[in-house]
């Protein structure tokens, strides 16, 4: 399947495979998603697959772990591993030359890990840290919190994992969780750099052909969390959560559900910056995002106040939302079109940003979006479209969740 410089391949497997070639840079990079998130943690160990995506580098083939890390090193690789919702994702850089050994190496981390046991203890200590430090960052857990409340299960877990869950997690459930879901069908790899596309195919097909498929793994969705929440923390802050619909990233109207938001929350000309903290001077920090999932989407939106001004935080910044689609200027969406034409033009030269991106689209949409396409798409947006969009979806009925030393009373 041919896309203009992109193309796919699936393999016997069910491996898909997208490379777009990439001539005026120097370096190559890929993103490998393999279906093994933390949606697929089990029951009372949310934090299965985090545990596992460090584990998993800890040793491969016949290298151990610190020759694994030494090898990838000698490389120049850039690399990363981490859990999501829907996958276990491995991404790495480098110059362009070294891509193949690299690509080679991580065939053993995906097919051949050594999982070594006395790594275990490293591993599960690395993710108490890391929930210990979301505990004590009220920012990172309100907005934790608020996907678990906001997302049905198990989408809405976090892919840290919970601190709560850690003793149930051992290297026996850990490596069933590999066993159970690292599978070639419904993995998706994405190359992006100056590479040979034919080579390319060949090299996977070499390194990942043999990979055996297995069934997967059905998801039952479950319930939301409750609409309105409150965590006590003993802080001279307070910290608020607000979620509420929106579309999922393959909805028609995706980019227009963006530019609504970018206008709310697109740097420091937007509404929420410049209304809420900046006139009224409310908050330290406000800000919204888009969250669109394969299959649904929300705005998320945070605000830290002081206590003190916690209520007024609250009160005006859903007043904010709702009165959105009262009006927007040209200037506003003009702004947010220069944002998202910046943020293009450096994807374009960012060879890791691509590969990224390759993987993500074909989960998400079964193809692939060129930048070309989604520059047209921001284009062709009017105020109009933007203002029948948010009235079609009005912020209303609000997740909300507060952290901090008293709860706020909701007037939605």
């Amino acid at each position: 399947m041919e896309q203009q410089n992109v193309h796919t391949h699936t393999f016997d497997n069910g491996l898909t495979l997208i490379v777009e070639q990439m001539k005026d840079v120097q370096s190559a990079a890929f993103s490998f998603m393999v279906p093994a998130g933390c949606i697929y943690d089990p029951e009372n160990g949310n934090g299965t697959a985090a545990m596992l995506a460090d584990w998993i580098t800890r040793g491969a083939g016949d290298l151990s772990s610190r020759e694994l890390f030494t090898t990838l090193d000698n490389l120049g690789l850039q690399r990363g591993e981490s859990a999501g919702s829907n996958h276990i994702t491995f991404s790495g850089a480098a110059v362009a030359d070294q891509l193949s050994e690299a690509l080679r190496i991580y065939g053993d981390i995906v097919l051949r890990p050594t999982l070594p046991e006395d790594q275990f203890e490293a591993v599960q200590a690395g993710a108490e840290q890391a929930l210990l430090a979301i505990e004590d960052e009220p920012q990172r857990q309100v907005m934790v919190e608020l996907r678990r409340r906001t997302f049905r299960a198990p989408w809405g877990r976090s892919s840290d994992g919970r601190l709560e869950d850690l003793p149930n997690i051992t290297p026996g459930s850990v490596k069933a969780h590999y066993d159970a879901h690292f599978r070639p069908n419904g993995a998706i790899l994405g190359i992006a750099g100056n590479v040979d596309i034919d080579e390319t195919v060949r090299l996977i097909g070499d390194v990942f052909g043999g990979w055996e498929s297995k069934p997967a793994t059905e998801v039952t969705p479950g319930d939301c969390g409750p609409k309105r929440d409150f965590v006590e923390f003993d802080s001279a802050q307070t910290h608020i959560g607000i979620a509420y619909d929106s579309v999922a990233f393959d909805d028609p109207d995706y980019y227009t559900a963006w530019a609504a938001t970018s206008v709310l929350s697109g740097g420091m000309s937007a509404r929420l910056f410049t209304e809420v903290r900046e006139r009224r001077g409310l908050c330290y920090s406000i800000y919204a995002s888009q969250a669109s999932m394969k299959h649904e989407g929300r705005v998320l939106c945070y605000a830290g106040t002081s206590n003190e001004r916690a209520q007024e935080t609250l009160d005006v910044t859903l007043q904010e939302l709702k009165k959105l689609g009262d009006g927007i200027e040209e200037s506003e969406l003009a702004r947010c079109k220069a944002r998202a034409k910046s943020s293009l033009v450096m994807q374009q030269e960012s060879s890791r940003g691509r590969s990224s991106s390759l993987a993500r689209n074909w989960f998400l949409l079964g193809r692939v979006r060129t930048l070309e396409e989604v520059r047209d798409r921001i284009d062709a947006l009017t105020v109009d479209d933007v203002l029948n969009f948010v009235r079609q979806h009005p912020a209303r009925d609000f997740t909300i969740l507060t952290v901090g030393p008293k709860p706020l009373t909701v007037n939605d």
